[in-house]
Formats: C-alpha cells, structure tokens, sequence
C-alpha cells in the first residue's frame, strides 16, 4: 500500500508540474533542488490525502472528482475571483460574454462564506425580485451557502428556464427573508439610451460584453439624430455594472478620449506590464461628460470611471465604487474546461490601484426620494395694494372694454404663480417634478436628476460666458 501511494504521489506530482509549466524535473543544485525538494514533499503529502480519500470515504468519488474539487479548492483559496471552470461552466462563461446566457441575472461573489450580491443585471429575475448589491445569499433553496465554493453555489442557482429557485437573503438592517425567482434566459441588452428631456443624452452600460462598443457607438448616433444635433451634454450610468472584458472596457473609454493611458496592468514580473492608450476621436464631440457610479461598479466600470476621472474628462457623481482592482485571465486546459486565474493587477491612468479601495465620486450624492413640499399660497409684489406698475409691461388694449359684459361670467382670479413651476425665460432649467424640461426620472431617480442638473448648468454658464 505503501509503494502504491508513492506511485500516485508521483504520478500526481508529474501531472501538476506539467500543468503548471514551471517545474523542470532535471537534477538541480543549491537552492533550487531545495525548493525542488520542499515542493515533491507537498506533492507527496497531497498524494497521501488524495488515496486516503479515495480508498476510505464513506462513498465511492472518482478520481476526476477529487482532482477537480483539489484543483478549484487550490484556485479559489488565493482570492475571490480565481476558480477552475468545467467543460460545463467553461462553456456557460464563453456565452455569458456573448451577451447572452441562463440564470438568475445576477453578478455575485464569495465574501465570509456567503454568497455576496455584487449586483443584479438589469431586467433580469434577479432585478425584477428585487436583489440589491450588497445582500447576502446564506440559503439556496433551504441548503445553507456555508461551505460551498463559489462556483457550486453558481451551479446551484442555475437551472432550467422557467423553474424557481428560492434565496434566503441577509440584507443590511432587516432579518433574513425568503425570495422565490423564477430562472430565465437571460439577454443582456448591453446599452441602453434615451433623451433626458430634449438636450441631454443619457446612455447605460449594464455590462461588458462582445457587443458594449458596437453599442455605445449606435446609442450616440441615436441620440445625436433625436437631438437634431442640439446635445449639451451625456451622462454615461455605470451604476450596478459589476464589469466583464478588458478590451470592452479600453474601447469605451477610448470612445470618450482623445489621447492618453486609459490603464495598465501589472503581474508578477516586469516584462508583463501592459499599458492601453487612447487613439484620437471623440464619439460626443467634447460634449460635457458626468458618469454615475455606486458600490454596484466594479471591475471594468472602475476601469473607464477611473480613466475618465484621471484624464479630467468626466465628472463622477454618485458613490463610492466596489474595489475590484484585479484582472482574470482564461487559461483553457484542453480536454478539461479551463482556469480563471487573477494575473495582473490594475491601474489608472494616474498610477493608483483601486483594489479593496474603490473609486471614489468627484460628487457624492446617494440615491434619495424627491418630495416636492407644499409651501402654501405666497403673496407677490404685484399683489399689493396700489403696487407701482411694470414699466415693461404691455399696455391693455384699448378695444378691449374695462368691464364685463352684463351676464357674463367673470374670468377666475389667475393663481399667483410658485417658485419652481415658472420663469420670465421659457428656456431656464427648472427641476420641479413633472415640469416641461425636467428630467423625465426625476421622482424616483435622484442620482440622474442631479448629474442632468449638472450638465444643464454646465451648459448655461458656458452660453453666457461666450455672450
């Protein structure tokens, strides 16, 4: 038994070092044949526990089995974001950044053994049950989270179109509640946009996929032509946006930069640095730019917000970021599905890592209700007894008799006029709810309402400067 678990050992210490491509197998001297020698120990030790296992457990696991679960285990204990995906998993992620995928809708990560909510896909289950960033998954279906990997806890909420899944939810200030979501094929409609009144282009990324620059270009188009051409500015919502590719992340910020970094990211060694700048062209023309960002961005949204925040070319309104600073690369393993596995860390433009720090708003401004508070009837000037007339007011007109017709019904009092809902220019910005030219979220948006505010405020202080 003995010499049969050495022979499994070393079999298992060839496999690994062949897998890893790091290890020469020729004799060594000095201190590399130590390191050498320290690694087969713990290769010898994995090989003991691994026949352990296999001839003693309670039930038969094949050896596929065990080699996957020691594989994901060795991946995900070096942090949240490294994992060994299956032909299965491999496949499922390969689809998810071709924009479309099945599930819950729903970015999530491993935090003290529960399932973190980093944030729910637009228009998804998920969305639609009301997940929010931040909650904690501790229950699948009855089956505590608790010890499961990350990666099992994503199988399980996987499943067929159209059957139901219950989650036990731990949200901050509440007790722990049920929530029953119906699973779907999920469509990632990548961006999205709309005019905010008349004048400012709004324009959301919900995540990065294959199609996010193809999209971002025909949703300016878009908005350029409902526009005629009369933008004063774009807000770009990256809120909620919990990231995907690299490259995706370059060409939209490429998109809103005329030269410069944009990042770069940095591994182990030196000569693997890699830096990314921007080519000449601006998509808006140097329109004014705010991007809203919350503790729902991470990861390729923290890449574009801190590029365009470094270049001084946006202003960020919102809340702090998540704090993904780290890149993933997708090692295939031919016959075996594939590894995920942090290489690099990432940096902005200016030099910093945002890695567990976030990126934090040029404006802070957390997401609130607006009420609109009833004042009373207010009395003007031109209320006022024997009040001095308007010089500039127009003269009544002469045809026009001083009274009333006998038997007419006289015309009711106008109302005097209140602050928010009036203005001697038709043009002025006003932020009363419901108002011609308010922003058409502003009751239940707050975020939007404020970075509208800000690019209309923007634009009027520059048309008044140049007359």
């Amino acid at each position: 038994m003995v010499t049969r678990r050495l022979t499994i050992a070393t079999s298992i210490a060839l496999l690994l070092a062949g897998a890893a491509g790091g290890f020469v197998l020729a004799p060594a001297v000095g201190t590399a044949q130590n390191k050498t020698s320290e690694t087969y120990r713990q290769l010898n030790l994995f090989g003991e526990v691994f026949e352990r296992v296999r001839a003693d457990y309670v039930e038969s696991v094949s050896d596929e089995q065990l080699v996957e679960a020691a594989i994901n285990g060795m991946l995900t204990s070096l942090d949240p974001h490294s994992s060994y995906l299956n032909n299965k998993n491999f496949r499922d992620m390969q689809v998810q950044t071709r924009g479309e995928f099945g599930g819950l809708g729903i970015e999530v990560t491993m935090e003290n053994g529960l399932v973190k909510v980093v944030s729910p896909i637009d228009d998804t289950p998920a969305f639609h049950a009301g997940i929010k960033p931040g909650d904690y998954i501790t229950h699948l279906n009855g089956e505590a989270v608790m010890g499961l990997t990350l990666n099992e806890a994503v199988e399980k909420m996987r499943g067929p179109e159209n059957s139901e899944i219950k989650l036990t939810i731990k949200r901050e200030g509440k007790d722990p509640f049920d929530v029953g979501v119906t699973r779907a094929k999920i469509k990632i409609e990548s961006v999205r946009s709309h005019l905010e009144g008349n004048d400012v282009g709004y324009i959301r990324i919900t995540t990065f996929n294959e199609q996010t620059d193809t999209g971002l270009n025909k949703a300016m188009q878009k908005l350029r032509d409902q526009s005629s051409g009369k933008l004063k500015g774009v807000v770009l919502d990256l809120r909620n946006n919990p990231g995907g590719l690299l490259d995706q992340a370059v060409a939209v910020s490429d998109a809103f930069l005329e030269k410069g970094e944009i990042v770069s990211t940095r591994g182990r060694r030196a000569d693997e640095t890699q830096r990314f700048n921007a080519r000449p062209g601006d998509i808006t023309g140097g329109l004014p730019l705010v991007v809203l960002i919350n503790g729902g961005s991470a990861s390729a949204s923290e890449i574009v917000a801190g590029a365009l925040q470094d270049h001084h070319r946006a202003v960020l309104l919102g809340t702090r970021s998540f704090g993904k600073g780290s890149v993933q690369t997708i090692i295939p393993l031919p016959g075996h599905g594939a590894m995920r596995l942090t290489t690099a860390r990432y940096y902005t433009p200016s030099g910093r890592s945002i890695q567990a720090k976030g990126i934090d708003p040029d404006i802070e401004v957390p997401q609130a209700k607006i009420e609109v508070i009833d004042e009373g009837q207010r009395r003007h000037e031109a209320d006022l007894r024997g009040a001095l007339a308007n010089p500039d007011a127009p003269k009544p007109d002469a045809a026009k008799p001083d009274a009333a017709a006998p038997g007419a019904t006289p015309a009711a009092p106008a109302a005097a006029p209140t602050p928010d809902s009036s203005s001697d220019d038709p043009s002025r910005p006003t932020i009363a709810p419901g108002a011609a030219g308010a922003p058409a979220a502003a009751p239940t948006d707050y975020q939007l309402a404020r970075a509208v505010d800000l690019l209309r405020g923007v634009a009027l202080f520059g048309e008044r400067s140049v007359n």
